[in-house]
């Protein structure tokens, strides 16, 4: 973790080898970006009523950050704006200096999970759009994921189905706090879309399903929900796993962003362990629950856990597997990693070169 406190922006040294970043979040300078992929009537919408997330606040975030958008205080663009609203200073600051060969963009606060699903589907398309024309189309180092209203199943189907040859997006883009169990046969009809089209699911952190983030209620305190992330995720894997969405689209494949992943082997043994005194349960099981994750799951580096000794960062990676791994920094956000001090292992260049970028281009077609 690579905390950035300072002013102005960081003179970084230029990456050796070409990186893939899976994640990567790309903001609007101004609301009205969306406008020209969304009918006056939606425009009306949020003129007058807002966007109403699935939480008891009524406007908000549930726990506001520290850090302007939970961001780094030096990617503010030269010419105002959020950060990461402006493609040409995220290419002086961090494509271009860190050598980005591969970018997966994923854009939050779009719209996905908000309370009105049909104006949930209107902004999701926009968003979609919108990363054609301002970002995938001016540099094709970036790629897009498909942003989804997850809420109305059949809808986001179609929105993958409407991408589905366009070599712009690489993913389809879903968030961990959704109001069922992402297991549930509910969402089934966008495993279904994703697997049909070649593209792989990324479960990202956050959202708000209308749920309290932890079985007890509402947590007080931002540190929370930052460590609940990992909560969110194991919760929604072993829905996938048991619920038996990859035995029922066995070329489906899903990554974990942002939501840690040394956790990963205790769950995978502890579900193995359950389900040989169980299975009789779940007969759409016909493997141990490890084998499903290992063969389905792909995990994002950032937040990587660091354990003292170092060593032990080693073997958390391989006990869940080298090959599984896809480099991201989360830029521009404030917990963003450092390509170059974010893997401070001895490690072979084979190792090294699949965490960078190999790995990554295996998972995301086209790339």
């Amino acid at each position: 973790m690579n905390v950035q406190v300072r002013e102005t922006p960081l003179v970084q040294a230029t990456s050796k080898i070409a990186i893939a970043d899976g994640d990567i979040h790309p903001a609007r300078f101004k609301a009205s970006e969306f406008d020209p992929w969304l009918d006056q009537k939606w425009r009306d919408r949020i003129a007058l009523f807002g966007t109403r997330q699935r939480q008891p606040w009524q406007t908000g975030p549930a726990y506001p950050k520290g850090q302007p958008n939970a961001s780094r205080r030096d990617a503010v663009p030269p010419e105002g704006g959020k950060q990461g609203s402006s493609l040409a200073f995220m290419q002086q600051q961090h494509l271009d200096p860190n050598n980005v060969a591969l970018g997966i963009l994923n854009p939050l606060g779009s719209g996905q999970g908000i309370q009105d699903v049909d104006l949930s589907v209107a902004l999701c398309h926009a968003t979609n759009e919108w990363q054609i024309a301002k970002w995938t189309g001016q540099d094709k180092r970036l790629k897009a994921s498909v942003v989804v209203a997850y809420e109305d199943p059949i809808a986001s189907a179609a929105e993958i189905r409407r991408y589905a040859d366009n070599p712009d997006f690489v993913q389809v883009l879903l968030l961990s706090r959704t109001s069922e169990p992402l297991g549930s046969r509910k969402y089934w009809p966008i495993y279904e879309a994703a697997a049909e089209v070649g593209m792989p699911v990324g479960i990202h952190a956050f959202g708000y399903g209308g749920n309290p983030m932890t079985p007890a209620g509402f947590p007080s305190y931002y540190i929370e929900e930052m460590v609940g992330h990992s909560q969110a995720q194991q919760s929604l894997l072993a829905s996938l796993v048991v619920e038996g969405v990859f035995a029922r689209f066995p070329t489906l494949k899903m990554v974990m962003i942002e939501g840690g992943s040394a956790w990963a082997p205790a769950l995978m043994w502890r579900l193995d362990a359950a389900w040989k005194r169980l299975k009789a349960e779940t007969p759409h099981l016909t493997r141990l629950p490890s084998d499903y994750i290992r063969d389905h799951i792909w995990w994002t580096t950032q937040p990587m856990e660091e354990p003292e000794p170092r060593s032990h960062l080693a073997d958390a990676i391989g006990w869940t597997g080298w090959d599984k791994f896809i480099f991201a920094t989360d830029y521009p956000h404030w917990d963003y990693d450092d390509p170059a001090t974010s893997l401070p292992l001895k490690i072979s260049e084979a190792q090294r070169h699949d965490y960078f970028i190999g790995n990554a281009k295996r998972v995301y077609r086209g790339v």
